[in-house]
């Protein structure tokens, strides 16, 4: 018989930026359901509280911050303050993004630079201010990446920009903090049930088995998935891997990229 491997995390501290929905939340919900202490941070504090209150109400030790991941003081606030009531940080998540289709010929500069500064500045924020707070050896840092950092996807060359350069970020900063004994990686989640984002790229039944016929495996991940990934990295099962890019998509980068000028079209339309 099979033996799992339970509560892999009792007595650390974990710091999930964007942990209040979707992927990140799925996330946090599997580190505290490991024994995991859990910070979340989110830029509206209603989320932030209905987050707490979720992940309380299963058992686990969580608190909570808002701030927004593109304003380093308040993220250096945030994690001083997940600093004293946690003590030293295990795993720091770093999941806060933004992203919307739009063609590059109608993509303002604004627009472009929204992108950039939630998903990349963003990533580099967080990382910077928690980098005292990380235990030195042993600290797992997991930044959520996307495909498009190397698959080119028509209406999305803000998020291929930023997505790139936060698996460079990743890289990189494997390289300066693994003498230090912190591990840096990230994980890339194909198309994942229960996710704004493919609610709106997804939303009816035929687009999804678009979607899904053009995944090696023929369905969606789950939100599951994803975090069952994370735990593989932040976990002593993975502790020579480090400046890893994981794809947790079916396979799903391996059929191209995706071409969203028919969802882009649809969000035109009138109603």
């Amino acid at each position: 018989m099979t033996t799992f491997v339970r509560d892999l995390l009792v007595g650390k501290a974990a710091f999930v930026a964007g942990g209040t929905s979707g992927i990140n939340l799925g996330i946090a919900s599997a580190l505290a359901a490991h024994g995991a202490a859990v910070a979340v941070l989110s830029r509206r504090q209603e989320k932030v509280d209905a987050a707490v209150q979720q992940l309380s109400a299963s058992g686990a030790h969580a608190i909570g911050f808002a701030a927004d991941v593109r304003d380093y003081g308040a993220v250096e606030r945030a994690l001083a303050g997940a600093g004293e009531s946690l003590g030293a940080l295990d795993i720091v998540v770093s999941g806060a993004a933004g992203n919307f289709i739009a063609p590059a010929a109608e993509l303002s500069a604004n627009g472009f630079k929204a992108v950039i500064d939630i998903d990349l500045l963003g990533t580099f924020n967080v990382l910077r201010a928690a980098y005292g707070l990380l235990r030195k050896p042993g600290a797992s840092i997991i930044n959520i990446s996307a495909p498009q950092s190397t698959e080119a996807y028509w209406g999305q060359v803000h998020v291929s920009a930023a997505k790139a350069g936060v698996d460079m970020l990743t890289r990189s900063l494997a390289v300066e903090w693994g003498p230090e004994g912190i591990r840096v990686n990230a994980i890339v989640p194909g198309p994942i049930v229960g996710t704004e984002g493919m609610a709106r790229l997804a939303p009816d039944m035929e687009v999804r088995a678009s979607w899904e016929n053009a995944n090696p495996l023929r369905r969606f991940g789950t939100l599951a998935d994803i975090a069952n990934a994370a735990l593989f990295l932040c976990s002593d099962a993975a502790s020579y891997v480090n400046g890893a890019i994981l794809y947790c998509d079916g396979g799903q980068v391996l059929s191209g990229g995706r071409d969203y000028r028919e969802a882009w079209a649809r969000m035109q339309r009138p109603g």
